[in-house]
């Protein structure tokens, strides 16, 4: 090994510390202006269920880096919408919204990490909704909604009978959460993943220089 090449390592290296922290910022910013841009499902829960893309740049930044920098872009996310927009839940619904980000992405992550080919990508993103879909289901029975219920003064109840009138079938929280959270969190997972499918070949070059 000769003196030049080990010198240029350090440079190298410094190199692509600086392009990733520029490239978590960029997918950070994307995301959190994402996530202003909110669509409720009224078909399959309340109002107040509103869906957003903010998971798709967090996804592609997880697939192009490694999954600990999917998480540092989903908390980022998070830190900068709290500073746009504050919280009425004091920080609950923003914790359970990163809990469930990374419900989603990590698994995707993890299945790409490990092999790097479409389909390892399509596999971890079905796991990952499925999770997200489950966790989410916890959360909002134990902590959302009654974090909500205080929040706007009105009993859990409350919030399944608008289920209910979405859904007849749903009669508690149980089915609440398993009637309308779970096909929600199914939905936003599946439309992401459709989204990063299309969207990931053309700017991976831009992230990494790879493509599927």
């Amino acid at each position: 090994m000769d003196n030049t090449t080990a010198a240029k390592r350090p440079m190298v290296s410094q190199a692509t510390k600086t392009r990733r922290l520029a490239q978590i910022g960029m997918l950070s910013a994307i995301a959190t202006v994402l996530m202003l841009f909110e669509v409720p499902l009224p078909f399959l829960a309340p109002s107040f269920y509103e869906m957003d893309l903010s998971e798709l740049p967090v996804l592609i930044g997880t697939f192009a880096m490694g999954p600990v920098a999917g998480i540092v872009i989903e908390f980022i996310k998070i830190l900068l919408n709290l500073v746009i927009n504050g919280t009425d839940t004091a920080f609950v619904g923003e914790l359970a919204n990163f809990i469930m980000g990374c419900a989603f992405i990590v698994p995707a992550g993890l299945f790409y990490k490990w092999k790097k080919t479409k389909k390892n990508a399509v596999i971890g993103m079905a796991c990952g909704t499925v999770l997200m879909a489950v966790v989410g289901c916890f959360l909002n029975a134990f902590v959302l909604l009654p974090a909500y219920a205080t929040a706007f003064g009105m009993p859990v109840s409350a919030f399944v009978e608008m289920g209910a009138a979405i859904n007849p079938a749903i009669d508690g929280l149980f089915g609440f959460v398993v009637l309308a959270v779970a096909p929600f969190n199914l939905v936003k997972g599946i439309v992401v993943s459709l989204l990063a499918l299309l969207l990931y070949k053309h700017i991976s070059g831009l992230l990494k220089g790879q493509s599927w």
